[in-house]
């Protein structure tokens, strides 16, 4: 019985911090778009916190089950842009940087749960919510810094680069089918790990995630390590 609980206490620790990660990180797209002129995040009600107006069902599930995933793309229209590139790119790593914060903050206090705590049903949840929203916010960041359509590192390259380059138009064109390609492949890779290990290391996002906790948040392991 003890087993079906904490799987289901992963469960939901899991699901809450897909929520905690992804709708901080629509919204902070929503705002810089509207701080930098455009309305239509607002106009399609998308400048708040509420995680209804901002979740995919799939991409919920998604994030739970490989790490990866997304929420409702935050429409825009760069042509209500102050700046046009400048308002693309500030808009594109609003949500990375506002993931990079959520990780730097939640960390110190996964970091005294496990210290201070003691052990029961109700601290095994928080410290996995707490630990689950670090990794999360992290590899978040990663994954978006892909430059594959529609992820914000596409966003990135859009405002760097001219409209006719070859590379950003092949990024556009099939990104987004390289991008499913990438997940489907993860997700089967860890289905058939459990049965083979070797599967494991034919998982390219797992490096991916690999890299987002163990280099990305190095860092700020070692910050709040040398205070806590």
């Amino acid at each position: 019985m003890s087993t079906v609980i904490t799987q289901l206490l992963y469960l939901a620790a899991a699901l809450l911090a897909v929520v905690f990660v992804l709708v901080p990180h629509e919204f902070a797209h929503a705002f810089v778009a509207y701080k930098n002129g455009d309305l239509t995040p607002k106009f399609n009600g998308r400048l708040t916190l509420n995680p209804l107006k901002h979740l995919d069902p799939l991409g919920l599930v998604m994030v739970a089950l490989v790490g990866f995933g997304w929420a409702k793309p935050v429409p825009i229209d760069t042509r209500n842009f102050k700046n046009y590139k400048t308002g693309l790119f500030t808009t594109a790593i609003a949500g990375i940087c506002a993931n990079l914060i959520i990780a730097f903050l939640i960390y110190p206090l996964y970091a005294l749960c496990v210290k201070y705590l003691p052990t029961n049903y109700g601290t095994d949840f928080l410290e996995y919510f707490l630990k689950l929203t670090f990794n999360y916010s992290l590899s978040i960041v990663v994954f978006n810094l892909l430059p594959l359509y529609p992820l914000d590192g596409f966003r990135v390259v859009e405002a760097l680069t001219h409209t006719y380059n070859r590379v950003r138009r092949f990024l556009g064109r099939y990104g987004q089918w390289i991008l499913l390609a990438l997940i489907l492949e993860s997700f089967i890779c860890g289905i058939l790990e459990n049965y083979l290990s070797v599967f494991g290391y034919f998982d390219i996002l797992g490096y991916v995630m690999k890299f987002a906790v163990e280099i990305v948040g190095k860092p700020i392991t070692l910050l709040w390590g040398l205070i806590i």
